[in-house]
């Protein structure tokens, strides 16, 4: 792609969109570390906890698909916009919850408002950069987000020591809505849009039932919230509503998913790797926080302490692999980050309860560099790949890839651990919400039950090797 709009926008673009995916590492780490208390002082049982991170990511999955169609026929930066305003207002919302219920409902809105940040964030760097430098810009976005991520795991830490859990949610709406003034005044629409396209209105439906059933049947199967009857129902739709989907999108002039982007192995190879990612590494954080504070007994602040070296180790290898994947290209990044981060995941299962933290903390910067390599230029190789009219969906169809694939990661997990403890233990483990509450022998039991856990997802981990070396390529080829 040329650089027509010149060198000082393409910088305004990455500035800003780096404010979001910024917001979004801050508030990700800060529910992370906060889950236990948040649960408690809303009185939340195990059931309802699970929901306050689900609804969040449900909220954004759903959406991911329409906002990328209404992105590329709208316009992305709009779009976008609109997004950090609906983030902000999910973000008051939560914090003035009073009761669980309505605190899942926040969760939502701020999961849709995250879905129009997350389905535009890439599409609008990929329109502003040259193919030369969209590694490196994309590197940069990602490190942005890591940055979040290490100051929410500190920050949520301090603000539950000295205020209430409500500013957990609070400190995004200042943040939230300069970014709004500050996109709305200082982008503007360069890409491709298809303003006046009608509106594939059965694919929409056919596709929110679809994806919506497809969450709530793993939730439900994993979590046991009901029985296995509506689990099947939910089955049994979420697979007609996929095959509707697939024939309205095949019979129709202007689809709501162009299925020939399918097609292109860089995003098809490279998304699904993504999603496999996903699946290994997306309970990984949560659940040693968990058991940094449940079983090991520290507090928030010493256990977002406790990840630091997991986005350090992202810090140092993110720009440096989106830098060079530009004239190398990203499979030497990808297949070396996976293999790296599938190591980690393999060392972990080996860890005693007793283990000294000074091994834990040099696996999770560990797994932190694999993750630095691997995510930015496969991003870029998937963005790259697509025409730039297709960009807004092509990012949102990414994004739906990855939250199915973090779903779906808690529920493994979970049911990894049900093969070693009963379902009871890990929900009183859950719904203890402080370590006192916690005995020995379940801590224990709850430690030793994460080897399998780890060991499964090393393996699942390295599969997406496979994918990623499909649709790899060692130098960059991109549209536009």
């Amino acid at each position: 792609m040329a650089d027509p709009i010149g060198v000082k926008y393409k910088w305004t673009v990455l500035t800003v969109t780096t404010v979001g995916v910024l917001m979004s590492g801050i508030d990700g780490r800060i529910v992370i570390i906060g889950l236990p208390t948040v649960a408690s002082a809303l009185h939340a049982d195990a059931e309802q906890a699970i929901w306050f991170t689900q609804s969040y990511t449900i909220g954004s999955t759903v959406a991911l698909l329409f906002i990328g169609r209404v992105s590329d026929i709208f316009g992305r930066v709009k779009i976008y916009s609109f997004g950090f305003s609906i983030f902000t207002i999910g973000s008051l919302l939560a914090g003035t919850s009073s009761e669980s219920n309505f605190f899942i409902l926040s969760r939502i809105i701020q999961g849709l408002g995250a879905a129009a940040l997350f389905a535009n964030s890439a599409a609008i760097i990929t329109d502003a950069f040259p193919h030369n430098q969209l590694g490196a810009a994309l590197g940069i976005n990602q490190i942005a987000f890591r940055v979040g991520s290490v100051t929410g795991l500190t920050l949520s830490g301090l603000i539950l020591a000295i205020l209430d859990w409500r500013y957990l949610f609070y400190i995004n709406v200042p943040v939230g809505i300069f970014a709004t003034v500050w996109a709305v005044s200082r982008l503007r629409q360069v890409g491709t849009s298809e303003l006046g396209t009608p509106w594939d209105w059965k694919g929409f439906i056919s596709f929110t039932i679809f994806i919506t059933s497809l969450l709530l049947a793993l939730t439900f199967a994993a979590y046991g919230f009901t029985d296995y009857l509506t689990v099947a129902v939910l089955g049994i739709l979420t697979l007609t509503s996929l095959a509707l989907f697939v024939h309205f999108e095949h019979h129709v002039n202007h689809p709501l998913l162009d299925l020939s982007i399918l097609r292109i192995k860089e995003f098809a190879g490279g998304s699904l790797a993504q999603m496999i990612n996903a699946i290994a590494t997306g309970a990984f954080i949560l659940v040693i926080s968990l058991y940094l504070q449940l079983v090991l007994g520290l507090s928030p602040l010493q256990a977002g302490l406790g990840l630091l070296p997991f986005d350090l180790g992202f810090i140092m290898t993110g720009p440096i692999s989106g830098r060079l994947s530009d004239k190398y290209g990203a499979l030497p990044f990808t297949t070396s980050g996976l293999l790296a981060t599938s190591l980690a995941l393999f060392l972990f299962a080996g860890a005693s309860p007793n283990s000294a933290y000074s091994y834990t903390g040099v696996l999770l910067l560990l797994a932190g560099a694999g993750m630095g390599l691997f995510s930015s230029p496969n991003v870029s190789s998937i963005m790259g790949s697509v025409p730039p009219i297709r960009r807004g969906v092509a990012s949102a169809l990414r994004g739906t890839f990855y939250n199915v694939g973090y779903t779906l990661s808690f529920n493994v997990a979970i049911l990894l651990m049900e093969l070693k403890i009963p379902y009871s233990l890990i929900t009183n483990i859950i719904s203890s919400m402080n370590s006192v509450n916690v005995t020995l022998v379940e801590r224990v039991s709850f430690s030793n039950s994460l080897h399998i856990v780890y060991l499964i997802l090393a393996i699942v981990n390295g599969l997406a090797v496979i994918p990623s070396i499909i649709g790899g390529r060692t130098n960059t080829s991109r549209n536009g």
